[in-house]
């Protein structure tokens, strides 16, 4: 009988979200045009801004610290694990960042509009995913020049990068209807992003750490995805799928819990907007 609610609830919420495609859609096309609207280059600062730090990361920051990877092959193994891990960061931290806000921005819109509120993060993971997909097409091209893409392994991409938005999601959903409750949540969060940075293995590697230290890594849902996205592309090496099982369970509990708590608070959350 659960399963067959849950089945139903799911279903739901799939279907409002394709009936409401047209107005995810619109959103995404409007909130694109509108941040370049009255600037001389328009959309191509999408391109220069992401173009310029790749450059800085691979070219240079790979001649200052070609030693930290010395067994890699390429004089820009370092530049590229840096960007493997800097972009996928990016792209997490920027989805969850605006999904803790999402509701108090568009209180109004809450208010005044009859529409399936579960749309207000979708559209955040889509905002995200137009400028990953642009910075990331660019560190792509990059490789494909330099002799550096990684092959067939980058088709594991694509199964990481469908974990980590689960997870974003799910984390985002809370913390978005914590925060409209909880305005210190916004605040503390910002905080515990500095620290999470530091504690995945984004700018340094695993085995430059204390073996205790990196016992305390398995702990960080992000490491699991990192060290697999940065062994795609700097070895070519397909995740170990085996060490992923853990942030993917999780990504899905944090989506039930996530979905549960946003339809158990959704009325409460109107009066507190």
């Amino acid at each position: 009988m659960l399963k067959i609610r849950s089945q139903s609830k799911t279903q739901t919420i799939l279907s409002s979200l394709w009936h409401y495609r047209g107005f995810m859609l619109g959103s995404v096309k409007r909130e694109f045009q509108a941040r370049y609207r009255n600037s001389m280059l328009g959309a191509v600062w999408m391109v220069l801004n992401p173009l310029a730090m790749i450059v800085v990361y691979t070219v240079i920051f790979s001649q200052l610290m070609h030693a930290r990877l010395p067994n890699a092959s390429s004089q820009f193994a370092y530049g590229i694990y840096l960007c493997a891990g800097l972009l996928t960061w990016g792209f997490f931290t920027e989805t969850v960042s605006r999904m803790q806000n999402v509701f108090l921005e568009n209180g109004n819109m809450i208010k005044k509009l009859n529409f399936p509120r579960i749309c207000l993060p979708i559209i955040t993971v889509m905002n995200a995913g137009v400028n990953f997909s642009i910075i990331f097409g660019l560190f792509l091209g990059f490789l494909l020049i330099s002799g550096n893409f990684p092959g067939w392994a980058f088709l594991g991409v694509l199964p990481l990068l469908l974990i980590q938005i689960l997870f974003s999601i799910g984390l985002g959903i809370v913390l978005g209807v914590l925060n409209v409750f909880f305005r210190d949540i916004g605040q503390l969060f910002g905080i515990v992003l500095q620290f999470w940075f530091w504690f995945t293995p984004i700018v340094y590697t695993v085995t430059t750490l204390p073996a205790g230290v990196q016992g305390l890594l398995k702990f960080n849902p992000m490491t699991a995805l990192m060290v697999a996205y940065q062994g795609i592309f700097v070895s070519g090496a397909w995740p170990h799928w085996s060490d992923l099982w853990v942030v993917t369970l999780l990504s899905v509990a944090l989506c039930i819990f996530g979905l549960q708590l946003f339809r158990r608070h959704a009325g409460e959350m109107v009066d507190e907007l």
